[in-house]
């Protein structure tokens, strides 16, 4: 039995000005879903501002229709929209978001493709996930193929931002950021393909301060890592 509550048949959180493709990038950032929607689609029309969650739907390089939505930060932000671009229609959906390194041979603005993601966040719990969720195979050898640079393996999913106290993160996981497992859980529960590419936005000395990646960098990052979901998605 699914422990996914279907939602509504009329999505209360987003609200469609133009038509969804079946297919859907997921940044966290509505900024950046703007900034995604300018680089990959030909004349992109606003999909949704409800809530300040910007989302917006075009033709990408291929032809066919692509929408790009924006799902504000966290796992619970994260799987009401997923849950409801699921009852308008979505059928494949990647995560392009930004990721904190926890292998310290990262660097700033490399490629960071998640095959599972730990579930340390409580989202990802609520929807009956266990310790790990996976990503589907094939949508993340296509992003692995659209990106061969780039590194494949764990993430680890948590609810903080702002932690206190030392980091205690799985030994094997390449980086942490706070969406991933819940996106997965909810996909492999509604039977849709879900993967995630993400940037490295920060990297942490041993003693655990915080280096940031610069804006002008993180745009460029974030370009990448959109025109590597996109070309997954072509597949």
């Amino acid at each position: 039995m699914s422990n996914v509550e279907p939602a509504s048949e009329r999505p209360i959180h987003l609200h469609p000005t133009a038509a969804l493709a079946e297919r859907v990038l997921l940044p966290g950032d509505p900024g950046r879903a703007l900034a995604l929607a300018q680089s990959l689609l030909a004349e992109p029309r606003m999909f949704n501002h409800h809530r300040g969650l910007w989302g917006y739907t075009g033709a990408a390089s291929d032809g066919e229709p692509l929408t790009i939505q924006a799902t504000g930060m966290g796992g619970p932000s994260a799987a009401i929209v997923l849950s409801e671009l699921i009852v308008l229609g979505a059928r494949r959906a990647i995560r392009v978001g930004t990721c904190g390194a926890l292998d310290p041979a990262l660097e700033l603005g490399e490629l960071v493709i998640a095959s599972e993601a730990v579930a340390a966040d409580g989202t990802s719990r609520a929807l009956g996930a266990g310790g790990r969720v996976c990503a589907d195979e094939p949508l993340t050898r296509a992003l692995a193929a659209a990106a061969p640079g780039a590194r494949v393996g764990a993430v680890e999913s948590v609810d903080l931002f702002y932690e206190r106290g030392p980091r205690r993160a799985q030994a094997d996981a390449l980086a942490i950021e706070m969406e991933a497992a819940a996106l997965f859980a909810l996909g492999a529960d509604a039977g849709i393909a879900v993967a995630c590419v993400l940037a490295v936005s920060d990297t942490f000395a041993t003693n655990g301060d915080r280096r940031r990646i610069e804006d002008r960098a993180l745009s460029a990052a974030a370009e990448r890592m959109g025109a590597v979901a996109a070309k997954a998605l072509a597949v």
